[in-house]
């Protein structure tokens, strides 16, 4: 797994948005249940030292629901992304890290109204120019202006 990465400062909920996308890939590359998982995320990472790496505070109960919400409605997400994906880019297809970030960034497009689309979309940009430097951030980007405008068109109204 990538190192935690260093970017511009984050938010208790940035830094959540971080640890999710962590645990996810944890997760999955691992088999580690989400109840260790997340565990070991707020006994250990959430604002602590660990090997050399300083975490930042995370909204806690952020993380918990973000990464719950994708462990519990991963069948429903993992299609939508799926869809708006490219042609010939299964889900199952890309990277570990990149699958991780657009399933946190799913869950909070369909389960947070609270949290306008544009935020979650910056904020998952973000994130994926922390792991990568390819086209990576553009991949989510695209990904997740598709969902966003499937899952909350009212927010899009009237804009191309």
């Amino acid at each position: 797994m990538p190192d935690a990465p260093s970017a511009r400062p984050a938010n208790a909920r940035g830094a959540a948005r971080l640890a999710a996308v962590q645990a996810l890939y944890q997760m999955d590359v691992g088999g580690t249940s989400v109840e260790e998982v997340m565990a070991e995320f707020e006994t250990w990472r959430l604002g602590h030292e660990l090997d050399g790496v300083t975490y930042r505070d995370a909204d806690a109960a952020f993380f918990r629901d973000l990464v719950a919400g994708v462990v519990r409605d991963q069948r429903a997400l993992d299609p939508m992304i799926h869809d708006a994906l490219a042609a010939g880019w299964p889900l199952a297809r890309i990277d570990v890290t990149l699958r991780a970030i657009l399933r946190s960034a799913a869950q909070e497009l369909s389960g947070k109204a609270d949290v306008p689309a544009r935020v979650v979309i910056t904020e998952y940009v973000d994130v994926a120019k922390a792991f990568f430097d390819g086209d990576e951030p553009r991949i989510v980007n695209g990904v997740l202006d598709a969902l966003a405008r499937r899952l909350r068109p009212g927010e899009f109204a009237g804009r191309a």
